[in-house]
Formats: structure tokens, sequence, C-alpha cells
């Protein structure tokens, strides 16, 4: 019996290039993965978070409830801070460009944005004061200063730290989604 779907014998072809119909351009997506330091920082955030769980629970079991529910909301804090760092990052959609911080998120629509450009400079280091010499993907909006355009990632943030070509590769495809939506 044979089972064509198991073999990698089948013709492509060029028609296999077109985006699947469930890709909506209009959803924001991230053009990239979250880096090891991130995902680390956040695993380790949520494993924290599952022992003050457990501590919430035997508090709960052997003293007042009302120290049991601050361990809990300090448990419940723990994880929307993992989430959050998750969820940071530069996001595009075909509406625009959005920066997510851990506190901030700022979203640029696609006739704000005037540039979009990788450069080299110095960039900090893991979000630390202290700097080192590297790459920034930096966005010019409109109205907005053009000597102090804002870094939305370099490649020594929490995910292209030690990862270049992953930076290389982000950068490029958030330059491909400036040119294609951006302002003519």
């Amino acid at each position: 019996m044979p089972l064509p779907f198991l073999t990698a014998d089948r013709v492509f072809e060029a028609a296999d290039d077109v985006p699947l119909p469930h890709e909506d351009r209009d959803r924001w997506r991230r053009p990239y993965r979250p880096g090891p330091w991130r995902v680390g920082v956040a695993a380790l955030a949520l494993l924290l978070a599952s022992f003050v769980l457990f501590a919430a629970v035997i508090i709960a079991v052997t003293a007042e409830l009302t120290s049991a529910a601050v361990v809990f909301a300090l448990a419940l804090l723990v994880i929307a801070a993992a989430l959050r760092l998750l969820r940071m990052g530069v996001w595009v959609s075909a509406l625009g460009l959005r920066h997510v911080g851990f506190l901030t998120t700022r979203t640029a629509s696609w006739e704000q944005v005037v540039s979009v450009r990788t450069v080299q400079q110095p960039v900090r280091w893991l979000a630390l004061p202290r700097t080192v010499q590297g790459q920034a993907l930096l966005l010019g909006r409109q109205g907005q200063d053009a000597a102090v355009p804002t870094p939305l990632m370099t490649t020594h943030n929490a995910d292209f730290l030690g990862r270049t070509d992953a930076f290389d590769r982000a950068a490029d495809a958030v330059e491909a989604w400036a040119e294609e939506y951006g302002p003519r």
C-alpha cells in the first residue's frame, strides 16, 4: 500500500509557494522566534511561580486564608510578568508595526513609518546600562525627531544575543514588511 504523503519523491511545483488560505495579513505576528535568553528567564519565572503557588496551597491549609491570598496574588503577578516577558518584541501586520516593551506598547501605522533601517551603533547589552558595539533596527516615525530614531531590536537584546544570523533574518523580515506596506 503506497503512502505518497509520507514519501519524499513527489515533485514540488512553483505553486507550492502560494500563501496558505488561513494566513491573515491583518493579524499581528512576530516575524521571528523569541530568543533563548527571554524564554529561559520566563521559564525560570514560571518555575518560581509554581513553587509560590504550592506555598499558597500549604498556607491556605495550615494558616489564615488572607495570607494565602496574598501569596497567591504574588504568584499571579510572577505569572503575568513571565507572560509579558514572552510577549515583548516587534510585531507586524498589514495595519502597522508594534513595539511591545515590558510596560509599554507603541503602535505605528504604516503611514506614520518614515524608515526602518539597520545601523551599526553602540547598543545596550540585555537592556542593561552597559553598551557594546552592535547593530540595531531603527524606526523613524513622522513627527519624531529624525536624529533620535526608536531602536526596535538589537543584536544584544534577549532575543538575539549570540544569534546574529537570527537578527539579520528578523531585521530583513521587518524591513520587507515596511517596504511592502509602508507609504509610497
